[in-house]
């Protein structure tokens, strides 16, 4: 069972692991064991998710997550199956844990005077440069 914070718990049925061949080099065992983890969660259809959170998980997944909105995270940085479970596992803890804080609101904001005039003067600037590369037309010298 996987907690965060107080209120969202994620039992084990709604996990599942698949243990595949790992990339890279390896010794003389690399055809045979299966030491890389793929994890699921379905985070389009789990009851454990409240709607928002499950929202923001789905943004923050990016290329994690399935068209039917299954998150698959691989784990195959260590060389043990353990290592691997456990680090895909933190992983997902750390999604859910970003997922379940909500964003802090936005503060609109003006910008200041100077600013403002800052962006003016180099407008007038920018307009002169461009004023000064035309073409000179006959009488107008």
């Amino acid at each position: 069972m996987i907690r965060i914070g107080g209120r969202i718990t994620i039992p084990e049925s709604e996990l599942s692991e698949e243990f595949v061949r790992s990339p890279g080099p390896g010794g003389q065992k690399v055809n045979k064991t299966a030491t890389a983890v793929q994890l699921r969660f379905d985070a389009g259809n789990s009851p454990s998710l409240p709607e928002p959170v499950r929202r923001r998980l789905i943004r923050l997944a990016g290329k994690r997550i399935t068209a039917g909105g299954e998150l698959v995270i691989e784990a195959s940085r260590y060389r043990t199956q353990a290592a691997n479970r456990a680090d895909a596992r933190r992983r997902l803890e750390g999604l859910l844990r970003r997922a379940a804080r909500p964003p802090r609101p936005r503060k609109p904001t003006r910008p200041s005077r100077a600013a403002r005039e800052r962006r003016l003067e180099a407008k007038k600037r920018r307009a002169r440069v461009k004023r000064l590369r035309r073409p000179v037309e006959p009488g107008e010298e």
